[in-house]
């Protein structure tokens, strides 16, 4: 069974953020790390930032970074959080609906984790953008959830979500022979219920060098 998706994306955030002072655990995805921490810095462009946690880590570590996000008071916590832990210089941050305008310019790294939503999202159209907008000799990080926690019955599904297929991502990106994969891989993580009952899901992960 599923919702009536929202008509107003930036609406549906903004009410999604004003109503907790925090949303994320301000960590870094650990899928993020684990791709990124063997490349050289550069500038990094992180589509859906949220409150910032994987910008933050990114700057502290010899990234430039700008974060996007759809909600002004998401955007407006992480500029704060940069500037607390001394990283306002290599960050900045744009408001931008995904699917109507994008950020000028081309990145070292262009990182999508979990572009997902309940709300209306052109999912493929700005992850083709994202490809895009990686330079020469770049990366594009994209991570997805493949599907809903186990412990979740069908019934119980809130909303119609797209989980992109390892090869399904790649043959919709229709990436040219200036690319090569360098991740290609499902990983099954401890994903427990909110009242504590054990479970797992599986993200999909792609790392994507630009050769030229």
């Amino acid at each position: 069974m599923s919702t009536p998706q929202p008509s107003a994306p930036r609406q549906f955030w903004e009410e999604r953020y004003r109503a907790d002072e925090r949303i994320w655990s301000g960590d870094p995805n650990p899928l993020l790390v684990r791709e990124i921490s063997a490349l050289e810095p550069g500038n990094a462009l992180d589509l859906g930032c949220g409150e910032g946690g994987d910008v933050l880590w990114l700057a502290s570590h010899g990234w430039r970074v700008t974060g996007v996000d759809i909600s002004a008071t998401a955007l407006g916590r992480a500029a704060t959080h940069a500037a607390e832990a001394g990283l306002a210089e290599q960050t900045a941050f744009e408001q931008h609906e995904l699917g109507m305008t994008f950020p000028e310019g081309s990145f070292d790294l262009v990182s999508a984790q979990f572009l997902q939503s309940p709300v209306a999202l052109d999912q493929d159209g700005v992850l083709k953008r994202a490809a895009e907008a990686v330079a020469p000799g770049g990366t594009l990080l994209v991570v997805m959830h493949a599907g809903w926690p186990s412990w979740m019955e069908e019934h119980e599904y809130p909303f119609d979500a797209v989980f992109p297929t390892l090869q399904g991502l790649l043959a919709m990106l229709a990436l040219q022979n200036t690319w090569r994969v360098g991740t290609l891989e499902a990983v099954e993580r401890p994903s427990p219920s909110p009242d504590g009952k054990p479970g797992t899901r599986v993200d999909n992960v792609w790392r994507l060098a630009r050769t030229t």
